[in-house]
């Protein structure tokens, strides 16, 4: 027995001595681990006391590499969902819920993660009556920022009902007219050879990238809600 006893012990220590710092949860479970090499790493739970009149909250989700992945949660210290987000490579990603401290939604969101590892992507450009017809192909400059995409809600909290909506593509709105509105009014440049992929290789620049980077060079950029979280 003792020796049963001594080899999961052995096991248990060993498991743990890969983490510079953890805390255990009240399953038994590592939680809020931080890697040898200081990055956050699996299941967390983030909480957030008030301050000056804001309310505190406590979220849980899963980091990879420092970066929040996956489905996040957001509770009131009441234990109310406030809001449900979806992140890739730390990054807002796809669809988003935002709730009242009553739990009445408010507002649905959807964003696009930029890869931070290419400097260009290739976005297809859906038709806004027939969203499963792509109308074109466009490269776009990654500036490693998340980007509204998609479509956004509003909501009367206590109702239920939809009350407005809005269409974006990578930060532009498109109007019903499919013209897009943005800080610079750039419409989406057009490839002539268009790929399956929706992710741009990273080795030459199409001539349509060098005419874009020409056309906006110098240009001050405006600061925007970008989708990026850090801690």
């Amino acid at each position: 027995m003792r020796v049963i006893i001594l080899f999961f012990l052995l096991i248990s220590i060993n498991g743990y001595s890969q983490w510079k710092s953890y805390k255990i949860g009240i399953r038994g479970d590592t939680l809020n681990r931080v890697d040898m090499k200081g990055l956050k790493q699996g299941p967390w739970v983030i909480q957030v006391p008030g301050l000056r009149g804001e309310r505190g909250y406590e979220e849980e989700g899963y980091f990879v590499d420092d970066n929040k992945e996956g489905n996040w949660k957001r509770f009131s210290l009441e234990g109310i969902k406030i809001a449900e987000e979806n992140y890739h490579w730390g990054k807002l990603h796809g669809k988003q819920q935002y709730f009242t401290y009553n739990g009445g939604l408010m507002r649905e969101e959807s964003w696009r993660a930029m890869d931070p590892a290419i400097a260009f992507d290739t976005v297809a450009v859906y038709d806004l009556k027939d969203p499963t017809k792509i109308k074109e192909y466009a490269v776009v400059k990654n500036d490693g920022h998340a980007v509204k995409h998609g479509r956004w809600a509003y909501y009367d909290p206590v109702e239920g009902i939809e009350t407005g909506t809005e269409n974006y593509w990578l930060g532009k709105i498109r109007t019903e007219d499919d013209e897009m509105i943005g800080d610079e009014d750039i419409k989406p440049l057009s490839i002539v050879n268009k790929s399956k992929s929706d992710t741009a290789g990273t080795k030459a620049k199409p001539q349509v990238v060098l005419d874009y980077e020409k056309k906006n060079s110098g240009k001050k950029k405006v600061k925007t809600r970008d989708g990026q979280t850090g801690y």
